[in-house]
């Protein structure tokens, strides 16, 4: 069995969605589809989310009626009269989930309110497509994640019931299998215990499609991206990137944890403990080598792995009293950061200093520094940047840090992290 995962870019479009049968019907086995929200869908409904919980109700319908449009035009492009017909009944059911959503939304309860709504985009696309499969012949059945992921109630960012969720996957999508059924569903959504939507954060449609590959032993999985593969730093950013063919989940979390965008190791964790493969291939040229991660790669040569993070404050948190940063002062920094929830992308201390490299999240960032100033003095650099080298040489770190001031620097035997002004 495999699992496919396409995104948004993939669907974005009724010919997109097209293009993707080769892909589809190239695939001689039993076949999982987990798929994302069409194109900008999530920003839309973001924007319907911050409409219904800012005392803007009547907007937020607006906005709810022209997404209802769009996906119906999208059905329309794609499905004959009949099939259109029952599409539209189908869709409905989340139209008027979406309605009702807004009604209740409120700013108190700002991140149950998102998840009702936001939710609501996988639902949508991954209904049409299903009817645009069985219209082509396709044999698959549709199914709603949320029947199948179980989670708390941590909205936005939802923590699994490993354990329930795998017998809801065994029974309900391991069953469809067995019947000689392939099947579509959501990425990114599950539910809890009462029955109330939830996202479960970022990369959450590619941690859907890792979970199910492992509760239900999938051989691979394969992310379909709107590139060749993953390279070894941001094209966006860095120019004369290189693709890499083959890279182990070692490597792929360090390059995550330092602030690359590549695979969440959230997503990482469920196939590295159970040995399947995850491919990235190219849904544009599905003919594309593109890109193996998994436990051993034959070579373990790799070109400079780049990752750098714009837009950071560098703290510089000192003891009032001059006394040093020991274990008691680091327990209770470390307390107020993750109370804040503060992501800490880099760390050092001295004997009475403690420095730290955050994102410049404005809201994080003053609530963190009013805390420490409670009791410590506290100095920050604005503006900064965070460059990581995984397996460095003296001339790549050059090369990228020449004309740059630099503020601090860390360097072990294959890492360096530079922030930089």
């Amino acid at each position: 069995m495999q699992v496919y995962k396409f995104g948004g870019a993939s669907i974005a479009t009724p010919d997109r969605l097209q293009a993707l049968m080769p892909i589809i019907e190239g695939n001689k086995e039993s076949l999982i589809m987990v798929v994302s929200a069409l194109g900008k869908t999530t920003n839309a409904l973001e924007a319907i989310v911050a409409a219904a919980c800012g005392d803007r109700k009547q907007q937020a319908h607006e906005l709810a009626h022209v997404l209802e449009l769009d996906h119906l035009d999208y059905a329309k492009a794609l499905l004959n009269d009949q099939v259109y017909a029952d599409a539209a009944k189908a869709l409905n059911v989340f139209f008027t989930e979406l309605q009702w959503a807004i009604d209740e939304a409120t700013a108190d309860k700002y991140d149950y309110s998102y998840d009702q709504i936001v939710g609501i985009g996988e639902l949508l696309s991954t209904r049409i497509f299903a009817f645009y499969l069985q219209q082509q012949g396709q044999n698959f059945e549709w199914v709603d994640v949320r029947d199948v992921i179980r989670t708390d109630d941590t909205y936005r960012d939802a923590r699994v019931d490993w354990g329930y969720s795998q017998k809801q996957a065994e029974q309900v999508i391991g069953e469809l299998l067995k019947a000689g059924k392939n099947v579509i569903t959501q990425g990114f959504i599950g539910s809890t215990a009462d029955n109330a939507s939830v996202t479960l954060g970022r990369e959450g449609s590619d941690y859907t499609a890792a979970m199910l590959a492992a509760m239900l032993k999938g051989e691979g999985v394969t992310i379909w991206k709107d590139v060749e593969g993953l390279q070894n730093a941001d094209p966006k950013l860095f120019p004369n990137t290189v693709k890499i063919e083959a890279i182990t989940y070692h490597e792929v979390i360090e390059m995550a944890f330092y602030g690359a965008q590549v695979i969440h190791p959230k997503t990482i964790k469920p196939l590295q403990n159970n040995g399947i493969p995850l491919y990235v291939k190219c849904f544009l040229d599905k003919n594309l080598k593109g890109t193996v991660i998994k436990n051993e790669v034959n070579s373990i040569f790799y070109p400079p792995l780049i990752v750098l993070k714009k837009n950071q404050i560098l703290l510089q948190v000192t003891t009032k009293d001059f006394s040093f940063i020991t274990e008691d002062n680091l327990s209770e920094l470390y307390r107020i950061i993750h109370g804040l929830k503060v992501k800490v992308n880099l760390i050092q201390n001295a004997a009475i200093s403690f420095v730290a490299c955050i994102d410049n999240k404005e809201d994080n960032a003053r609530k963190l520094i009013e805390a420490l100033s409670e009791h410590y003095d506290v100095l920050s650099n604005e503006n900064v940047e965070l460059l990581t080298i995984r397996h460095h040489t003296p001339e790549i770190i050059f090369d990228l840090t020449k004309s740059r001031y630099i503020l601090l620097e860390q360097k072990t035997r294959h890492t360096v992290q530079l922030v930089m002004k």
